[in-house]
């Protein structure tokens, strides 16, 4: 990767991100930008993260040589953010990152730096299921109107082909738009024999857009076809509670755990046991957890409204997308009652998980950063679709 990116050798790269991986409400997006970050750093920049504070990290530290400072909340790192770029509190800043979810940082009116724009997809649906109607119709202005109008001039990157023309409909030129995927963490060594008994599991944050609601009325529904099925939801969140709830007043208490946050092991053994990953999520810009399964030969059922998932999952080859939560139930219910089809699907998926690697991330994103420095904008980095 080093030859390529030579000219981000002593630049200064600052990202801005409402969250990190290590704030109990991180996730893929975190994940992307940290491995993004990482990779800037090992090829010579300097590299700053702003995210909000939280008890589970200090406001300052350097690891892996990427620079985090921590201030703010979850609301008022906004403002920290714009703040420190206005009085240069980063120093000299080359490039910068500003990470939109939903919200960007508003980085173009206090810098002169170039400013890129990360995007793992549009918030429209999620805006409703989050906030109340005035909040709601606010924030999806603001994503919709105002920040495409604020960053005409920028370059953006989105995650998925799915992503970039969602983002053509709010009216940003495609030419300023590259995709970069996300790409898959070396698979961690567990045993990889499958569970005896049916298992399904969902791993991400329990928030109420992941619907892992679906997953809970899928096992109730299919009790009596598959015996012994079980539903093994990893992940914490705000919604945990109430998903607790859902599972004792729909009856699935003895069919589903919730084994909360779990290390990296513990993660990957989960996913190699399971039979079947099921991903329910209104909205995924790609959909981090469908690569991680599939490193341990799991097929994934999620919803191609989703978005991102109509790249990362091909259907009837190494998942099944579906259309409603009807078809969702039948889908686990196939996978589970199939064991050649599952076979099949989840040695695919194993194959293609090889397909996506974090060094190619790192060095398509680091040309777009490049580029945007020299005042060029790049509209893909998309293998499949050339340059």
């Amino acid at each position: 990767m080093q030859h390529q990116l030579d000219g981000l050798s002593g630049k200064h790269v600052v990202f801005l991100s409402w969250r990190d991986t290590r704030n109990p409400e991180g996730g893929g997006a975190e994940l992307y930008l940290e491995r993004v970050a990482t990779g800037l750093a090992a090829a010579g920049c300097r590299v700053t993260i702003l995210c909000a504070a939280h008890a589970a990290a200090p406001p300052d530290e350097v690891v892996d040589g990427v620079r985090y400072v921590r201030r703010g909340s979850k609301i008022t790192v906004y403002l920290r953010g714009m703040a420190a770029l206005l009085r240069h509190r980063f120093g000299h800043v080359d490039v910068v990152v500003d990470v939109q979810n939903g919200l960007p940082f508003f980085s173009r009116l206090v810098t002169r730096a170039p400013v890129v724009v990360l995007v793992h997809h549009v918030h429209r649906e999620q805006w409703g299921v989050l906030f109340g109607p005035v909040m709601a119709r606010v924030g999806w202005w603001i994503e919709r109107r105002f920040a495409p109008w604020l960053y005409r001039r920028c370059q953006y990157v989105a995650v998925s082909r799915a992503t970039r023309a969602e983002l053509q409909e709010l009216g940003v030129d495609r030419a300023r738009i590259a995709i970069v995927h996300n790409g898959s963490d070396r698979v961690i060594r567990v045993d990889e024999s499958k569970a005896e008994r049916p298992t399904v599991a969902v791993v991400g944050r329990l928030v109420p857009h992941k619907q892992v609601e679906h997953a809970i009325d899928a096992v109730v529904a299919l009790r009596d076809r598959h015996p012994g099925i079980c539903l093994q939801v990893v992940g914490d969140g705000w919604w945990e509670a109430n998903l607790k709830q859902y599972a004792v007043e729909a009856g699935a208490e003895d069919l589903v755990s919730f084994l909360g946050h779990v290390d990296e092991q513990r993660k990957h053994e989960i996913y190699a046991r399971a039979w079947v990953l099921a991903l329910p999520s209104i909205k995924e810009g790609w959909g981090l957890v469908i690569g991680e399964a599939a490193m341990h030969a799991t097929p994934t059922v999620a919803y191609s409204s989703a978005g991102g998932t109509r790249e990362s999952v091909r259907t009837g080859v190494t998942g099944i997308l579906v259309e409603d939560q009807a078809g969702f139930t039948a889908a686990i219910d196939e996978l589970l009652g199939d064991d050649a089809l599952r076979s099949r699907l989840g040695a695919a998926a194993l194959a293609m998980s090889h397909s996506y690697t974090w060094e190619h991330a790192q060095e398509s994103f680091g040309v777009v950063l490049l580029a945007a420095m020299e005042g060029r904008r790049i509209d893909t980095q998309d293998p499949d679709e050339g340059s």
